[in-house]
């Protein structure tokens, strides 16, 4: 099969496929969990047809050739948009997965979104800026996506670590997102490597590459279309490291305490003494009367 169509077999399975995840996710209404990813799949829905649809127009010269125009700042503004909400959905994974744990959830979720933004900030603040007017929108638009590739790769590495602390099992969909914008995110780093260093595999890698991200996608749809364990309690040992950091995290930022002061233990030896004192003067007081 010659290249050039299978690359154009696999780009409509993938196409397929998004479809397929957006239908079981819609279908088991998942959206109310995890809402960023709701709206992340409905845009992927909605603007693939849109934009291959401008894009063979551009080809067929529609709309006096405004259709690149149209096409060039629809397809950035759909890529712009689809990396914010990517940061969303990386949220709310880990609130997700972290929902048992109320503490560390609260005080993790305000880590995560420093570490976000100083993601972003180190990413753009990588991006040359070679391009003037208009073209600098794809090196913002690179940046962000890099920037959201380094967390979603983070995201899976600490859940794959804290797997068994935080009690997550592997069938859970929180994981399962992780897992799938994982790969994708890893699959973008080998791509972006494999194409700088060996130019003449661009070709062909460009199959191995939308190999990957077809595999992503099957492990997304997969956890999708199977059953999530039910939830049960969490029971854990007093002594349990994460469940002393669990309270040390809810006590944080929890003003107007009351503590209770107590006297010295001295005061209370002293305050003894007297009584005894007292007792003895009143018993002899009594005697010596009794006596005259």
């Amino acid at each position: 099969m010659p290249l050039n169509l299978a690359m154009s077999v696999l780009s409509g399975a993938e196409t397929v496929l998004w479809a397929a995840l957006a239908l079981l996710f819609w279908k088991r209404k998942l959206q109310r969990r995890f809402p960023a990813m709701g709206a992340y799949l409905a845009l992927r829905v909605a603007s693939t047809p849109v934009l291959l649809l401008l894009l063979c127009g551009q080809s067929q010269h529609w709309l006096n050739d405004y259709c690149y125009v149209i096409y060039f700042f629809g397809y950035w503004a759909v890529y712009i948009a689809s990396a914010i909400l990517l940061f969303f959905i990386c949220i709310e994974v880990f609130r997700s997965a972290l929902s048992a744990f109320s503490g560390l959830m609260k005080f993790g979720i305000v880590i995560f979104r420093w570490v976000v933004l100083a993601s972003i900030v180190v990413s753009l603040s990588t991006v040359s800026f070679s391009h003037r007017g208009i073209l600098i929108i794809p090196d913002i638009a690179y940046g962000l996506m890099r920037s959201v590739s380094i967390v979603e790769i983070c995201l899976l590495g600490f859940l794959c670590l804290s797997m068994n602390a935080l009690r997550l099992s592997p069938r859970h969909m929180a994981f399962g997102i992780a897992l799938g914008f994982g790969l994708m995110s890893a699959n973008d780093f080998v791509q972006s490597i494999v194409v700088s260093m060996w130019t003449p595999l661009n070709a062909p890698w460009q199959f191995v590459y939308e190999s990957g991200i077809l595999v992503a996608l099957s492990a997304l749809a997969t956890y999708c279309a199977l059953p999530e364990p039910a939830s049960q309690p969490m029971v854990m040992p007093v002594n349990s490291t994460i469940y002393r950091w669990n309270e040390i995290a809810s006590a944080l930022g929890h003003t107007g305490t009351q503590v209770a002061v107590q006297q010295p233990a001295g005061s209370f030896f002293l305050t003894d003494v007297e009584k005894v004192v007292e007792k003895v003067l009143s018993r002899s007081l009594k005697g010596s009367e009794s006596n005259s």
